[in-house]
């Protein structure tokens, strides 16, 4: 639902930023790389109650994300820099409510595990509905310069960002916030799959 306003506004200082790394030879699949290990030290962050350098390695992972974006733009966008970039995301987006599981299981553990079940939900509208857009060859006007189809929802990237922030900062409510945002993923799952069937059925050898 943001996505679009964000990228707006990060487009271009991302394009400066991608000058630097496209000088020195770096590619984007190698920030992708970096990024997303990164990223990964958010998980004994938080789980071990360091929230606010949890929060750090969050930011610094979606720069990168956001960096990649930009440099693919500059060496050329390839469908396995999109993969790459797409499955490390995803697995990045579970590990944080798995790291708040961690750091207090009575408190958090349900509500994070139902926080993942409707990551599933998103995770899987979004890449099938990828998958089928590619082989009829149906063009998204919003993201153009994405290698996968992108199609929206009322929680997308940015959304699912300014969650993990709130995580962050008020780490006591950890509960209400997942429970909160994991219902609003299942209202992105359902539209999703109503919009990407009504979209597909148009040929009549569905079924």
């Amino acid at each position: 639902m943001l996505d679009r306003y964000a990228i707006a506004v990060i487009r271009w200082p991302l394009k400066q930023a991608a000058k630097l790394p496209d000088t020195i030879g770096c590619s984007a699949n190698q920030v992708t790389v970096a990024g997303f290990f990164i990223g990964l030290l958010a998980l004994p962050a938080i789980a071990t109650e360091h929230y606010g350098l949890g929060l750090l390695f969050i930011a610094i992972n979606r720069i990168f994300d956001g960096l990649d974006g930009a440099l693919a733009r500059r060496q050329g966008i390839t469908d396995a820099g999109g993969f790459l970039d797409i499955t490390l995301d995803f697995l990045f987006y579970a590990m944080i409510p798995f790291a708040f599981a961690l750091a207090n299981p009575d408190q958090n553990a349900v509500a994070a595990t139902f926080l993942v079940f409707s990551f599933m939900g998103t995770g899987s509208s979004f890449l099938a509905f990828a998958v089928m857009a590619s082989k009829r060859d149906i063009e998204n006007p919003v993201y153009q310069n994405k290698s996968l189809y992108y199609i929206g929802g009322l929680t997308e990237g940015t959304e699912t960002i300014a969650c993990f922030v709130l995580f962050c900062l008020f780490p006591g409510y950890f509960a209400e916030i997942a429970w909160t945002f994991g219902a609003l993923c299942w209202v992105t799952t359902l539209t999703r799959v109503w919009a990407g069937y009504q979209t597909l059925k148009v040929d009549n050898t569905d079924k």
